[in-house]
């Protein structure tokens, strides 16, 4: 037999070798444990910027979180048959279809209540990142998920993580929310600036144009823009131009509307996540002692098909509710014109795959290093920074006051995974 098309040249338990060297990196390596947690931070802060796209472009929710949660199971599903089937099943240690017969359930619920909170998290962030903004939003949720879930892991992991390492990290993830709160008033201050600049510049013109009586279908005013019925070419990033074509294109409508609503969407999310990786946690490690002394712990490869199983379910059941009873003053949908929405459909197809594995890696190096080290993930505004940066033209043509307070923002962030990362333990 060959495994990845390398043949064997000993007749020995093959399949031993690679599950010992699986073993290796996913549950037992420091490094390996590190290595996931990397790739986990990447593909965790990315698939968030792909979904602010759609709404972007006005596609709705709705429709895009569908298609995601199908490739986010799907990812599970993957995991579950190749690294949980990998390797000789023993009493100790079974694999994942051997698990599934197993008189395991108070450890099955505990996974299936954080896919359910998880679900709730992720629902509610894709509405908060129309109204607060894709990096604010991160940098909250990500706080409220360090101060509340690491602390909660570190205990239930008995202490493995060096408490002296770990507390600090947690204190610069504050430090960097303060510096993001910063962020988001003052580039919110830069475009209420913008935009009252572009009015005062729409009222010059339009009285120039009087008193020099040309034609006003000649140019294109304030109001021509607000109605999206401009004839000029791309607006510019950062531009209140910009701002206002945004607006017209996007799917759920922000003008107008109090950033309240958004902070206590965004808050709710974060309560949300802090608690779905303290339930994992519990789910694979039993530290309550819920099992029966002869049942294994569940893998964290089996723990996570379930997680993810509870979370598709509870995405289903609320997203085509919310088809025909949107919230937010979004157009009402229906489960026939979803599966007609093809604009957009292989961007939420591949978010739903980066969530997926994105999870599944956090878990791994969590199972390994320690839950609370494994939160280094919650570094993710990171990469979503990037993305807005990149993708959306966030903080363009702010003030220097605002891009002061960024790069403070990011390098605490830099800061705040390297020093939960260096916590790392080691699981007995």
């Amino acid at each position: 037999m060959d495994y990845f098309g390398i043949p064997t040249v000993v007749s020995i338990p093959s399949e031993r070798i690679v599950f010992s060297g699986l073993k290796m990196y996913v549950v037992e390596s420091k490094g390996g444990a590190i290595a996931c947690m990397l790739l986990a931070l990447f593909f965790l802060g990315t698939w968030p910027a792909i979904l602010t796209l759609l709404e972007r472009r006005g596609r709705l929710p709705q429709h895009t979180y569908l298609d995601y949660t199908i490739t986010n199971l799907l990812a599970a599903v993957i995991i579950a048959f190749t690294f949980g089937e990998i390797g000789k099943s023993t009493i100790e240690k079974p694999n994942f279809i051997n698990q599934l017969s197993q008189d395991n359930w108070p450890s099955v619920l505990f996974a299936m209540a954080g896919g359910i909170v998880l679900s709730l998290g992720n629902l509610a962030t894709q509405y908060a990142w129309a109204f607060v903004g894709l990096s604010v939003t991160e940098v909250i949720t990500s706080s409220i998920t360090v101060v509340i879930g690491t602390t909660l892991n570190y205990f239930l992991d008995d202490k493995i993580n060096k408490a002296e390492i770990l507390f600090p990290g947690v204190g610069c993830f504050l430090i960097a929310v303060c510096f993001g709160s910063a962020v988001h008033s003052s580039n919110a201050a830069d475009n209420k600036a913008k935009l009252t600049s572009f009015s005062n510049d729409s009222k010059a013109r339009a009285q120039g144009l009087k008193d020099a009586s040309v034609s006003k279908e000649t140019y294109a005013n304030k109001e021509d823009l607000e109605n999206g019925t401009a004839t000029k070419e791309k607006a510019e990033f950062g531009t209140a131009h910009f701002l206002i074509e945004l607006e017209n294109k996007r799917a759920i409508k922000v003008f107008g509307k109090g950033t309240f609503i958004g902070l206590a969407i965004t808050f709710f999310a974060g309560v949300c996540f802090s608690l779905f990786s303290p339930a994992f946690n519990l789910a694979t490690n039993d530290q309550w002692h819920t099992l029966q002394n002869d049942v294994p712990h569940l893998s964290v490869y089996t723990a996570f098909f379930y997680f993810s199983v509870s979370c598709f379910v509870i995405a289903i059941i609320l997203n085509i509710s919310f088809l025909y009873r949107p919230v937010l003053n979004l157009p009402k949908s229906s489960f026939k014109a979803y599966l007609s929405d093809w604009n957009g459909r292989g961007w939420a197809l591949l978010a739903g795959f980066l969530c997926g594995f994105g999870n599944g890696l956090q878990f791994m190096g969590g199972q390994a290093a320690g839950y609370a080290a494994a939160d280094a993930v919650q570094a993710l505004p990171l990469v979503s920074t990037f993305w807005g940066i990149l993708l959306f033209g966030e903080y363009r043509r702010s003030s220097r006051r605002t891009y002061a307070l960024l790069v403070g923002m990011l390098s605490m962030f830099i800061i705040a995974v390297g020093v939960l990362m260096a916590s790392s333990g080691h699981r007995k």
